[in-house]
């Protein structure tokens, strides 16, 4: 998978620019990134989406190891499970799986037929609407190995999260012209953001007006840790909890602590 939001869309956090960049192999352009992804699959499966110039998902099913067609990837999460879901303006690529689908299905009141790509859209459609409840609640009650990237395009923002047990994994970095680069191929990665980029935490969210925030430690402020390649080159930075901070100001359980919204102070 692929997403590539507009710096004007998303701001990610400084640390993920690395301080050698210039110095290295340039970042890609979006649109030589969106390209170079495209030409590496069967047009046929791939599947990608262009919002002017704000924002691309770009989305391949997972490789089919009974298809007569099989070729073994060279990406060790190629064959993981992907599904892209988009309704009333909300577009969400969600990697991996959940345990506890059926169950939520029942609580959110969805059809049997619903997947976890339109399982997320529904959620965060009804949390951002008007749901009781905040983001990072609703995140804990997600049993299994997940990743996703949301876009809401009538809102214009971008959330993304990703699970606590490492069964997933996804990158993010910054473009040639700083946009934020999304995948869960670090090969991709790799040729678009030369250094500037950084494995997305586990156990974390993002949203685009709120920030970067731990769903497994929402009282916890999240600091960037310097981040050295095999080369000696200093990367974008990781990110983990700083479990000696607090967060002042929590968001209050109420109609407005949701996913659209879940930083607001008290």
């Amino acid at each position: 998978m692929l997403a590539i939001f507009n710096k004007e869309v998303v701001q990610p956090p400084q640390e993920l620019h690395s301080p050698t960049a210039a110095s290295v192999n340039p970042a890609m352009k979006p649109q030589e990134i969106a390209k170079d992804f495209m030409s590496c699959h069967d047009p046929n499966n791939a599947f990608s989406v262009c919002f002017g110039n704000t924002a691309l998902l770009a989305y391949v099913p997972p490789t089919n190891p009974y298809s007569s067609q099989y070729v073994p990837p060279t990406n060790p999460y190629s064959s993981q499970k992907r599904v892209f879901c988009s309704l009333d303006n909300i577009h969400c690529i969600f990697l991996g799986g959940l345990n506890n689908l059926c169950s939520l299905i029942k609580q959110y009141g969805l059809s049997k037929g619903t997947n976890e790509a339109m399982f997320v859209v529904e959620a965060y459609r009804t949390l951002r609407d008007r749901g009781p409840y905040p983001a990072d609640q609703v995140l804990k009650d997600l049993d299994g190995s997940f990743g996703f990237v949301i876009y809401d395009t009538k809102a214009g923002t971008v959330f993304a999260a990703l699970g606590a047990n490492e069964g997933v994994s996804m990158f993010w970095g910054i473009a040639a012209d700083g946009s934020v680069v999304i995948s869960d191929n670090l090969g991709v990665m790799k040729q678009s953001c030369a250094k500037s980029f950084a494995p997305f935490p586990t156990g974390c969210m993002f949203h685009s007006e709120q920030g970067l925030m731990s769903f497994e430690h929402p009282t916890k402020k999240m600091k960037a840790m310097p981040r050295v390649d095999s080369e000696g080159v200093m990367c974008g930075a990781t990110f983990k909890v700083d479990v000696q901070s607090r967060i002042p100001n929590m968001p209050r359980v109420g109609s407005e602590a949701n996913w659209a919204a879940w930083g607001q102070p008290a």
